[in-house]
């Protein structure tokens, strides 16, 4: 999405990123972001929060309208619920290992039955 925005600013469309992953954001040189620190993947908030989601966005227009310097990036207050997200995100553990193992079996069948099977030519 960042090399999208940096193209259609350069088209004179503006664009404002919000996202999650700062450091990666900010390295493409977008000209507007608003970074929401929340799991990557949600950065409009939590599924089915909507008055979240509605805030967030919000937030990004008035940045559209309001950022003037280039490469601007302005944080959002809106809070996740508990810090401790960061310790649980994406995290493999005793517990949820075997589970793991077992869906990554799955998508490995999964995606294997659905490749094209070469014919053989007679």
């Amino acid at each position: 999405m960042s090399l999208i925005s940096r193209h259609l600013e350069a088209n004179g469309i503006p664009t404002v990123i919000i996202g999650s992953a700062l450091d990666i954001v900010e390295c493409c040189a977008v000209a507007r972001l608003l970074f929401v620190d929340f799991p990557l993947g949600n950065p409009c908030g939590k599924p089915w929060d909507t008055a979240m989601q509605l805030r967030i966005v919000r937030q990004g227009l008035e940045l559209l309208a309001t950022a003037h310097a280039p490469m601007t990036t302005q944080r959002s207050a809106e809070q996740w619920g508990d810090d401790d997200w960061r310790h649980r995100y994406m995290a493999v553990t005793a517990e949820n290992r075997a589970e793991l193992a077992r869906q990554g079996d799955e998508l490995r069948r999964n995606r294997q039955q659905r490749q094209p099977r070469a014919s053989g030519a007679s």
